[in-house]
Formats: C-alpha cells, sequence, structure tokens
C-alpha cells in the first residue's frame, strides 16, 4: 500500500515537472506581449540563437546570420541571444528611430554578459545626471578643442613613432598591433602612465578583448572566464592607481584622474569609487581597441586597391609641398583640407563596420513598424546591414572613397551613415577616430610601402575582424 502511494505522489510530481517544463518551454517560444511581436525565432531555451550569432563570418559583408533572417522574416525580428529577449533591427529608418528617442522609449542597455564584463555601475550610470559627468570626461579627452590644441601633434607623433618601429621589424601583425599605436598616449591621458605601465596594462586588455563575444558561461578553461578574470586585473590596476591619487589629492598630472579626484572629494560627489574604476577601464578599452580592425582593413583595402593608394599619395604630397613653415606637425585646417583622405577615411569606417551592433533596451512597450517590443526587451540596432545596404551603397562590398563625392547620392548615404551612433548618444569619439586613421593614411602613404606576408583572407568572429591576424612587411618609401 505505501510503495503505491509513494508511486503515485513520485508520478504526480513528474508529471508537474513535465507541465512546468512544457509550459516554460512555450513560453519561451511564444513571449508575452500587449501587442503583436515582431517575426522570428526565439531558439533554443536558454541558449536561444546565441551559437549562430556568435559563428565567424567569412568576409566583411553582414554576417549569414542577420543575412538569413532578414530574408525569412525582414528587416526587424525577434530573437534571444546571451540568454535574453531581444529585437534585432537592420532598417536605416528603424535605427535612426531607436537611436533618437533615448530616455524616452529606449536607453542604453547590455546583455548581461557584457554588463558583468564593463560593470554594472558603470552600465547604469549612462542615465540621468551622470551620463552629463561621463559627456564632460569623455570630452577632455576626446573634444574637438582638446584635439586641435593638444591630441593632434601628440596623435601624430605616436602614429609616426609607432609606423617607424614596425618599418624594423621583419614583420608585424597590424590587427594585432595596432592597439600599441594610441594605447600609451591614452593611459597618459587617462591615467598619467608611463610606457611600461602602459605596456602591462595592454596585455591585460587584449585577454578581455578576445574573450569579449564569447558564451557566457563562467567556468575555468572558457573564453568568457578568462575575460572575466582579465577585467578583474584591468579593475585591480586602475583601482590601485585611483587609490594613490585620493592619497596625495593636492599633487595634478594633467590626467583624466584628476577631474575624478576632484569629484570624489567634492561634498556630494556623483560618482563613487567603484564607478570610477569601470568607467575608466570602459573608456580605455572604447577609444583603442575598437581601432585594432579597422585599422586593419584600411591596411587591406588600400593594399588591394593601388589606384586609392596613388590618389591618397597624391593629394597629401601636394598638401606637403604647399604647406609653410618646413617640417611643422599636421595642422588641423591641413587635415580638413585633405578631401579625398577623409573621404577614404569614411570609406574604411563604412566597410569596416568596427560596431557591429549597438544596444538598446526599451523603457516601456514600444510601437516599431506596427509591432509591439515589450519593456524590458533588449533591441540590437545593426548599422552594418544599413552600410552594406545596395539600395543606399551602390556595390556596397566594393571599396569606393570616390562614392562619397558623388553630390546627387552623398546627402542619402550621409543620412544613412551612422557608425557612431546618433542623438544625444552619437560617440563623442567620433572626430578621434576620423583623426587617428586619416593621419595614418597621410604617414602611411607618404612616407612608406607594405606588402602582405601571405594572402589573408577577410573575416570576422563576433565583432573581431582578423581573429588570426594580418601580418605585413612594412618599409620606408627610401630603402
Amino acid at each position: 500500500m505505501d510503495i503505491c502511494v509513494a508511486q503515485y505522489v513520485a508520478l504526480c510530481a513528474v508529471t508537474l515537472v513535465i507541465g512546468w517544463l512544457v509550459h516554460w518551454v512555450y513560453r519561451w517560444i511564444n513571449p508575452v506581449c500587449n501587442g503583436v511581436l515582431p517575426p522570428g525565432s526565439m531558439g533554443l531555451p536558454v541558449i536561444g540563437e546565441t551559437l549562430e550569432f556568435l559563428k565567424a563570418s567569412t568576409s566583411l559583408d553582414v554576417p549569414d546570420y542577420f543575412k538569413r533572417r532578414m530574408k525569412r522574416y525582414g528587416l526587424v525580428f525577434k530573437t534571444s541571444l546571451l540568454g535574453q529577449a531581444a529585437v534585432v533591427s537592420t532598417d536605416a529608418e528603424v535605427n535612426r528611430f531607436i537611436l533618437q528617442q533615448e530616455g524616452t522609449l529606449f536607453r542604453v542597455g547590455y546583455p548581461r554578459a557584457l554588463t558583468k564584463i564593463f560593470g554594472e555601475e558603470s552600465i547604469e550610470a549612462f542615465h540621468g545626471t551622470i551620463h552629463k559627468f561621463i559627456r564632460r570626461c569623455a570630452f577632455m579627452l576626446f573634444g574637438l578643442q582638446s584635439l586641435k590644441e593638444v591630441l593632434l601633434p601628440e596623435m601624430e607623433s605616436a602614429v609616426r613613432e609607432r609606423l617607424a618601429a614596425w618599418a624594423t621589424m621583419p614583420s608585424v601583425d597590424v590587427r594585432g598591433d595596432a592597439p600599441d599605436i594610441l594605447f600609451e598616449l591614452v593611459t597618459r591621458k587617462c591615467l598619467g602612465f608611463d610606457s611600461t605601465r602602459s605596456r602591462e596594462l595592454r596585455n591585460k586588455f587584449e585577454v578581455l578583448f578576445s574573450g569579449l563575444c564569447s558564451f557566457p558561461i563562467y567556468f575555468p578553461g572558457t573564453p568568457f572566464y578568462r575575460c572575466m578574470q582579465a577585467r578583474k586585473n584591468v579593475q585591480k590596476t586602475v583601482r590601485d592607481t585611483l587609490a594613490e591619487r585620493l592619497a596625495t589629492p593636492g599633487k595634478k598630472h594633467g590626467d583624466l584622474l584628476d577631474i575624478i579626484v576632484e569629484e570624489l572629494q567634492g561634498e556630494e560627489p556623483l560618482i563613487s569609487e567603484n564607478f570610477a574604476t569601470d568607467m575608466v577601464s570602459t573608456l580605455l578599452f572604447a577609444s583603442v581597441f575598437t581601432l585594432s580592425g579597422t585599422i586593419a582593413v584600411a591596411f587591406k583595402s588600400l593594399h588591394d586597391n593601388p589606384d586609392v593608394v596613388h590618389a591618397l599619395e597624391k593629394e597629401n604630397r601636394a598638401m606637403l609641398k604647399g604647406r609653410k613653415g618646413g617640417n611643422s606637425g599636421l595642422t588641423w585646417e591641413e587635415y580638413k583640407s585633405l578631401t579625398f583622405t577623409n573621404e577614404v577615411t569614411n570609406e574604411i569606417i563604412r566597410i569596416s563596420n568596427a560596431a557591429l551592433v549597438v544596444f538598446r533596451k526599451t523603457l516601456t512597450d514600444a510601437q516599431v513598424n506596427g509591432y509591439t517590443i515589450p519593456a524590458g526587451w533588449l533591441v540590437i540596432v545593426n548599422p552594418m546591414a544599413v552600410h552594406l545596404n545596395g539600395e543606399l551603397f551602390e556595390d556596397p562590398l566594393k571599396f569606393n572613397p570616390w562614392r562619397w563625392m558623388d553630390e546627387s547620392k552623398r546627402s542619402t548615404m550621409l543620412k544613412n551613415f551612422m557608425p557612431f551612433g546618433a542623438g544625444m548618444r552619437v560617440c563623442p569619439g567620433a572626430e578621434f577616430v576620423k583623426l587617428f586613421i586619416t593621419l595614418t593614411l597621410h604617414i602611411l602613404v607618404t612616407e612608406y610601402r607594405w606588402e602582405e606576408m601571405k594572402g589573408t583572407n577577410v573575416f570576422r568572429s563576433g565583432e573581431v575582424m582578423f581573429p588570426q591576424g594580418y601580418p605585413i612587411r612594412l618599409r620606408p618609401q627610401n630603402d
């Protein structure tokens, strides 16, 4: 009798568990929505469609993950990535709408995995009054006045020094070594580091970067685990440096930490020490490491298009020939006068798409193209799909800087060119990035020649372009 009761109870328990699992899977596949969700698939429970999203792409074209869904569901579709329900937009108009509705329908929001990497405090602080403090710090580093008066000559010196060092080596991996060009400069501006401490911090960031787009499994041996360990090491370096500065607040260094220390020691500081650590780490990462793939694409694109190199060299040599005052460095006026060089920079940014996606989160149920995106969902804006849209950019995979000089199409292209976001959240480092690329092009085509060490196919894994590197041999033109 007792056995029969026990079996009955066990059967009921198993039935309840199975029923709960079936209900949970049903709800996963069919999320609750006070309206009509965009078409799409939520993929497997928990995993969602993450594995296909992270799959390597064999070119700089829009990855197959997006292509297949755009073809099947349209330009706006639902999915689940990194354990979160999301809506993806590859539509130019919808992208603009989402980015311009900051603070009303949408706000900055990241997958939980990235939030853990960059710190919850720094992500949450992208809203409200603290955001103004962040913008002030960013403009102090990368703003127009700083670029004109301080950073331009320092950036030119950094680029010249690094390219000269590369030219002494048998070969150099552009993708892996590109961050070295500016990392020492940026760490000096942020933390007051010398070259030795910069190199130590740079190595820690490289490990963090390699696991950035991995599946969030925190277990020894996984890329995500190594990434999180690297984050701890970066945080410790920044935290220790901040502690040293707080112990001697009267000593000024003319860097970002001066502003942070002043704020922390005010009567009612807007930020905490933990937030300051997260913010500095994120700024360092964003200002340098996202450029590594872009610079590799620049070298590759110029290597494959000698006509572009010829036109670049002609314009830059003409500018140097007309320069007054001998061997002075590039001025802001000269930078702005390099019309074709700046169009090459635009084309490099357009075709490289260093920021594969831009993350937002809904503040309330949002209506987009007749669909409803539920409150709290992740929203993924894909500028790449727009930049490589053949209806907006003719023959989009062709590296063609001259396209930007066609006045009949230029306004439409610029309207849909959003590599740095849009609205109030436009990246404060946009001009910094453009200036850096233009400086590199200017010095490269007037002083150096280069060749690929071996045939290198362009592909990306997550947001990492040339994950296996891009080796070249760089030599002075007069060698």
